[in-house]
């Protein structure tokens, strides 16, 4: 990939026009991920056993589905088809979640609070170098929700409960980590104009580095409040 490699947008990597199309992109792949994440939620509500956390979820999901339509709104002022858009980042981030695919409702809850604020982490960072109005967009679809303190409460009074179940989940999120850093270069390696943009938002290659260590930091920080630091 070089400064002048063309792009799918047929600009030149660097120009204005080229951070256009990196925002393009920001929004696009984060539209999937919402998109991934509604059905995802909707399916693993099943894996819950009780009422409280099946309606938990729905919430979560229903949240997903809001962030969703912003996005597609967000893409369609810009003049693109949220369909075309996502297309470049379905086959990345399906992968992602085929490895990290939950058989248990506490890996789903841990991935639902850790896996998800992962990719919340390195956006969110990206949007501190962004135009106001492109930022609020990120910053609103990232937010976390109430609806997280139920997540937290039923992981931590599992693995208070059961050592075994605390040493397989700490595991399990270290896998969560592993597998979002590795989706996460690999989208960027794809996607010229996205990773010009984080490469803007960083500074350089050993930004990117410091970036990714800030997620762990955070990756760590969020085991922690589960109980499983």
């Amino acid at each position: 990939m070089g400064a002048n490699s063309s792009t799918a947008f047929g600009v030149e990597a660097g120009s204005p026009d080229a951070a256009e199309a990196g925002v393009t992109d920001l929004f696009a792949v984060l539209a999937y991920g919402e998109i991934s994440a509604f059905y995802r939620l909707a399916e693993e509500a099943k894996l819950s056993p009780t009422l409280r956390g099946k309606v938990a979820v729905a919430k979560m999901a229903a949240n997903e589905m809001d962030h969703f339509k912003t996005l597609e709104r967000a893409l369609s002022d810009r003049g693109v088809d949220v369909f075309d858009g996502m297309a470049p980042y379905v086959r990345a981030l399906d992968a992602y979640h085929a490895s990290t695919d939950p058989s248990t409702w506490l890996e789903s809850m841990v991935k639902f609070y850790v896996g998800d604020g992962i990719a919340a982490d390195f956006y969110t960072e990206i949007a501190d170098a962004l135009a106001p109005e492109v930022a609020e967009v990120v910053r609103d679809v990232l937010a976390e929700t109430r609806h997280s303190e139920f997540v937290i409460d039923e992981v931590r009074t599992a693995v208070e409960q059961n050592r075994s179940e605390r040493d397989r989940l700490t595991l399990w999120g270290r896998r969560l980590l592993g597998e979002a850093i590795t989706q996460a270069q690999y989208v960027m390696a794809q996607r010229d104009e996205l990773t010009d943009l984080v490469l803007s938002a960083t500074g350089d290659l050993n930004g990117i580095a410091t970036l990714f260590e800030r997620m762990q930091d955070s990756h760590a920080e969020r085991m922690r409040v589960l109980g499983l630091g």
